[in-house]
């Protein structure tokens, strides 16, 4: 049986390490479905958050080999982690702005930009919140949709 997993990796900050981490989900034929990267502040360390489905025993045997890798300082599972997703929406400039607007507010999101072509707006919450936002306004016809991918952090 599948199930989501977040699992995010506290790395040094050099090169060869993202290729090395993703080729343990390849090399086991799992997919990443959410990848994100950057570096933590005033050290030599980057942190990972990766999103993958897979069977727990698998899944297990990836976080095992997570812990041997060298550059790898800790990892941390969904349960020792708060975790939100950014998702960027253009649509064309219309008359549904107020209603955007209120939809956009209940998932934490607002307009951050309007021209004269296209309105912009950002919701920042958890992936199922976000997935629940992007079905609220597919009646409105979004012109493009930009996701972050899942950002996690230590909860304790």
């Amino acid at each position: 049986m599948e199930i989501k997993r977040i699992i995010t990796a506290i790395v040094l900050n050099e090169h060869g390490v993202l290729s090395r981490i993703s080729g343990l989900f390849a090399g086991r034929g799992y997919n990443i479905e959410s990848l994100t990267v950057a570096p933590i502040l005033e050290t030599e360390l980057s942190r990972i958050t990766i999103a993958t489905k897979g069977d727990e025993r698998v899944l297990e045997q990836i976080l095992k080999q997570l812990h041997k890798l060298i550059p790898v300082l800790k990892v941390l599972e969904d349960e020792q982690i708060v975790e939100q997703e950014s998702v960027l929406v253009k649509f064309d400039k219309k008359e549904f702005l107020s209603e955007l607007s209120v939809i956009f507010d209940s998932y934490n999101g607002k307009l951050v930009e309007v021209n004269d072509k296209y309105a912009i707006f950002m919701a920042c919450d958890n992936h199922e919140r976000i997935n629940g936002l992007l079905k609220a306004i597919r009646s409105y016809k979004p012109k493009d949709v930009a996701r972050s991918g899942i950002l996690a952090i230590e909860s304790h």
